[in-house]
């Protein structure tokens, strides 16, 4: 509830405030949506599978629940990269912001992170239930993710693992590098400014999506990138729960508390609700 309550604030107060029609807003409204999306794939089957403690799943809905849990992080992973690149722009190049982040350039962003993860992760999705399962039906975790399901698969699935690994270099790596390159740009225009303001104010732009960007890579990069898979089986589902339920629950509290802009928008809303 909280988590669908506070996104749902910020997409409210983003798509309504006339102060809050940037493109950072409307990254950040999308991000919020993104979250929403992410959670419901999730946390509603494991809210039924604890209290009706059966845990039951059939093979078509542990298939698409992976491929949506899949689809909604690769595409987080993009969007991330995207806001990345609006904080160098805002920094770096201020006077042509509006033009070079424009309307039409936004929505494209967006589209690009869509379109460039459905059919990559529908056809890894594909790949993993097409393999022969047999021995125990049991997912030792708290949804259909990629490691836990390889593990019932008979025999070497070596390809299926390569290809797992191919994907996290193209949803994880890369756009991690992206961010990277993009922070290291910031960072310098930073260090140019002249004025200690100006430089606090700069830095406070970014440091929300920055402390997301750290939350939510790590654990998930931990979770894909693990050596021996067969080992740290509880170390695993517990960065799962932190990627999707920690992270998305702390996100709208880090965006709002850490931005003025947010705050005053969502004081005119409790007073018109008020009044």
């Amino acid at each position: 509830m909280t988590i669908l309550i506070c996104n749902s604030i910020i997409i409210l107060i983003t798509k309504t405030d006339p102060a809050l029609q940037t493109p950072m807003y409307f990254f950040l409204r999308n991000f919020s949506f993104l979250e929403i999306c992410y959670v419901t794939v999730t946390i509603p089957r494991m809210l039924v599978d604890l209290c009706t403690q059966k845990g039951n799943i059939s093979f078509l809905s542990c298939a698409a629940q992976m491929c949506f849990v899949l689809m909604l992080g690769g595409v987080e992973f993009f969007l991330l990269t995207v806001m990345a690149y609006d904080c160098y722009v805002a920094i770096g190049n201020p006077l042509n912001y509006t033009i070079v982040m424009n309307q039409q350039v936004c929505v494209q962003m967006v589209a690009a992170s869509w379109i460039s993860v459905i059919p990559v992760v529908i056809g890894q999705t594909y790949q993993i239930f097409s393999l022969p399962f047999c021995g125990s039906n049991r997912i030792n975790h708290f949804f259909c993710d990629i490691p836990p399901v390889l593990k019932l698969v008979c025999g070497e699935a070596f390809v299926n693992k390569i290809a797992v690994y191919i994907a996290v270099v193209f949803f994880v790596i890369i756009p991690f590098l992206l961010i990277i390159v993009s922070y290291g740009k910031i960072i310098s225009n930073i260090l140019k400014l002249t004025s200690a303001r100006g430089r606090a104010k700069a830095f406070s732009t970014c440091s929300s999506h920055l402390t997301v960007v750290i939350l939510f890579y790590g654990t998930a990069s931990i979770t894909y990138l693990e050596p021996k898979p067969n080992q740290y089986e509880g170390m695993g589902k517990l960065l799962s729960l932190f990627y999707t339920i920690l992270i998305p629950t702390l996100n709208p509290i880090i965006y709002t508390l850490r931005n003025k802009d947010i705050i005053v928008a969502l004081r005119k809303l409790l007073a018109k609700l008020l009044a």
